[in-house]
C-alpha cells in the first residue's frame, strides 16, 4: 500500500521507513531539509517537502495514501531533559502536529492513521503487569502524548481506523539517549534512576519498526509496543554493563532522581508493561525478547562502526 510517514528521519523513522519499503509498501515521507530528503531517497522512500503544521499541504501529500504513520517528535537532549521548558517544541509537535495530520488525513480520505505514543504515560504500578486498560497519568511532560492520542481517537470517531502505539523506552544504534548510556557504561558508570526494583519496559528500534509495519493491519485501538521481558532497573544497568563487558564502579542517580518529582517521573516510575494485546492482534513479536539480548546486539553494531 501507499504509506505516508512523518518523522521519517528520526530515531524510529530511520528504522520504520526501510522496514516499510522492505515489506513492499510505497513510502512517501515528510522531509524538512535536503539532507533529510537524500537520506529518505537512499532508503527507497519519496520525500515530500511540507510543514507538519500545514494542513492543506499535508492533505495534498496524503492524496492516494492508504495509511499515514505519524512518528514526528522532538525529544529534548539528555542535558535539558529535566527542564520543562525544553519540552515545548515536542508538545507543539504532538499537540498541533497530530491535529494537523488527522485533519489532513480526513480531508484526503485516508482510511488509517498510526500515531506514536509512549508507555511512560502509565501510572507507576510497582511489580504489577500493565495492559492497555491500566490507569494512565497526566504529569506535565506527558501532555503532548495525551494530545496526540486524542487526535488519533478523533480520527477513529470520524470513521477511520486510528491506531495508537505506546512504545517502550527506545534503544539501539540511533537512539541518542541509549548510545549515551552505553558510552557511560564503557566508562564503568551505570545509569539508574529511581528504585532498583522498579521496572523498565523497553523496545529495540528494529522491533519498533517491525511493529509499525504490523500495525498496518491492526484494528482501531491502543497497543503497547514493548519487548517480552521488562527488567528491573538493577537488571537494566547490568544488561548495559554486560553488553560492553565493563562492571560499573559507580551507579546513579538512584533514588535521588525522585527528588525532582514530575521532571523525572517518566524515568523513575515502575512500568512492567505487557505486549500481549498487540501480539495477538497482529502476529508481531519482538526479535529481541529483552534488553539482555538487545543491548548485546547494539554494542556489537556500535563496535563495528569505524572510529
Amino acid at each position: 500500500m501507499r504509506v505516508f510517514v512523518t518523522g521519517g528521519t528520526g530515531a524510529i523513522g530511520g528504522y520504520a521507513v526501510p522496514a516499510l519499503v522492505a515489506a513492499g509498501h510505497e513510502v512517501r515521507a515528510l522531509a524538512r531539509s535536503e539532507a533529510g530528503a537524500s537520506a529518505l531517497r537512499a532508503q527507497g522512500a519519496t520525500p515530500t517537502h511540507v510543514s507538519l503544521f500545514d494542513r492543506n499541504g499535508l492533505a495534498e501529500g496524503f492524496d492516494g495514501c492508504a495509511a499515514v504513520v505519524n512518528l514526528a517528535s522532538a525529544l529534548p537532549g539528555t542535558a535539558s531533559f529535566v527542564r520543562l521548558s525544553a519540552w515545548e517544541e515536542c508538545h507543539r509537535i504532538r499537540r498541533e502536529g497530530s491535529a494537523a495530520v488527522v485533519d489532513a488525513a480526513i480531508a484526503a480520505d485516508v482510511p488509517r492513521v498510526l500515531q506514536e505514543s509512549v508507555a511512560m504515560v502509565y501510572a507507576d504500578s510497582g511489580d504489577q503487569w500493565i495492559d492497555e486498560e491500566s490507569p494512565v497519568d497526566h504529569y506535565p511532560i506527558a501532555a503532548g502524548n495525551h494530545a496526540a492520542e486524542a487526535s488519533a481517537h478523533r480520527f477513529t470517531g470520524s470513521g477511520g481506523t486510528g491506531v495508537v502505539l505506546r512504545f517502550g523506552l527506545f534503544y539501539g544504534a540511533g537512539a541518542a539517549h541509549s548510545e549515551q548510556l552505553m558510552a557511560l557504561a564503557r566508562r564503568r558508570i551505570g545509569f539508574r534512576a529511581g528504585r532498583p526494583d522498579a521496572y523498565v519496559s523497553s523496545i529495540h528500534l528494529a522491533d519498533a519498526a517491525d511493529a509499525v509495519v504490523s500495525a498496518l493491519r491492526a484494528e482501531s485501538g491502543t497497543y503497547n509496543i514493548v519487548d517480552d521481558l521488562p527488567v528491573t532497573k538493577r537488571h537494566h544497568t547490568a544488561a548495559l554493563a554486560g553488553a560492553v563487558g565493563r562492571h560499573p564502579v559507580v551507579t546513579g542517580p538512584g533514588r535521588a532522581a525522585l527528588l525532582l518529582g514530575a521532571r523525572t517521573t517518566s524515568l523513575t516510575r515502575s512500568l512492567r508493561v505487557s505486549n500481549k494485546r498487540f501480539r495477538s492482534a497482529s502476529g508481531w513479536q519482538p526479535h529481541y525478547a529483552s534488553v539482555w539480548e538487545g543491548y548485546a546486539q547494539m554494542a556489537r553494531r556500535l563496535d563495528a562502526v569505524p572510529g
